[in-house]
């Protein structure tokens, strides 16, 4: 199994079938540096456009139409000692009334320590002199070609993956997409700093990072994406309403729990009933983002 460093010569606000950019092996690793959200490099020079350029495709020898391709993220390093975010919750997370008393949202600087791991505003806030944050660097967007060829913005997500904003997607977490194209055509792009649930500011901390994935192609059939931490097994949904998104992200949990760990549909709603989490990924995109998750407590000797 081979590693690759895969520097880009274009980017794209798409993920669809486009021409690959990379051919790799199954089971090889690729280490890339991803852009900004709005397109900016390492150095600040703007490379592209936005929103959320990607890095890729990347083509999967053997990964063909209704495999999963898995992703280990095995790590990722911040390139730049600035990020960026809005300054004001979206007017779709407060209640209408509340709209109009938003102030405006200004794109505001966040300094980034990359030996300390964290990072603070640049400008200081009333109240928030003191706020430091660790860096829980994820990666904002990223997925494979969807189905019947279409080329779907960068600024939303489906049963592909895309711009789904879940800060578990970070190092140390596996992730599979179902391939609906063959090589799967993988991107990669959007990295964030810190995000909190929902990116109800419409930005985690944008900036640069380095990151290493590891490829390879699974023969099984899945519908939405499913991922696996150290501690939880979760299932995303994509959609808009929020409860569409629910619904997708339970259904693929429940055919997971059925395949994969023996429990009917019986067995599998009662565990779900008591034990389930749901972690909101994105609430600001096209369509929203919801993780059906569970302690992987309750499944040991399954």
């Amino acid at each position: 199994m081979a590693t690759h460093r895969f520097t880009p010569t274009a980017y794209h606000n798409v993920i669809g079938s486009l021409p690959p950019a990379l051919h790799i092996a199954d089971g090889d690793t690729v280490v890339t540096e991803t852009l900004d959200a709005a397109g900016y490099d390492k150095e600040g020079v703007q490379r592209a456009s936005g929103p959320n350029p990607m890095n890729g495709p990347i083509f999967v020898e053997g990964a063909e139409r209704g495999d999963s391709l898995k992703v280990e993220i095995l790590g990722m390093v911040p390139t730049r000692d600035t990020g960026f975010t809005r300054s004001v919750v979206a007017g779709n997370v407060v209640d209408p009334e509340d709209v109009r008393t938003l102030p405006p949202s200004d794109k505001v600087i966040w300094q980034i320590d990359r030996e300390a791991l964290s990072t603070r505003l640049s400008a200081p806030v009333a109240g928030l002199e003191s706020f430091v944050l660790p860096l829980s660097p994820m990666i904002g967007c990223f997925g494979v070609a969807p189905s019947l060829g279409q080329a779907i913005s960068t600024a939303t997500s489906g049963e592909f993956g895309g711009n789904m904003d879940y800060r578990l997607l970070a190092p140390g977490t596996t992730i599979w997409f179902p391939v609906s194209a063959p090589g799967a055509l993988f991107f990669l792009g959007d990295c964030h700093a810190v995000q909190g649930d929902g990116e109800i500011v419409g930005t985690g901390i944008e900036t640069t990072f380095e990151v290493t994935v590891r490829l390879s192609v699974e023969k099984k059939k899945i519908i939405w994406p499913r991922g696996e931490t150290a501690d939880d097994i979760f299932t995303i949904g994509n959609a808009r309403p929020l409860d569409q998104a629910l619904q997708h992200a339970t259904s693929e949990m429940l055919r997971w729990l059925a395949s994969d760990y023996g429990l009917d549909k019986t067995a599998a709603s009662h565990l779900l009933g008591q034990v389930v989490r749901y972690d909101v990924g994105n609430v600001f995109d096209p369509a929203y983002t919801m993780a059906c998750r569970v302690s992987k407590t309750w499944l040991e000797g399954r």
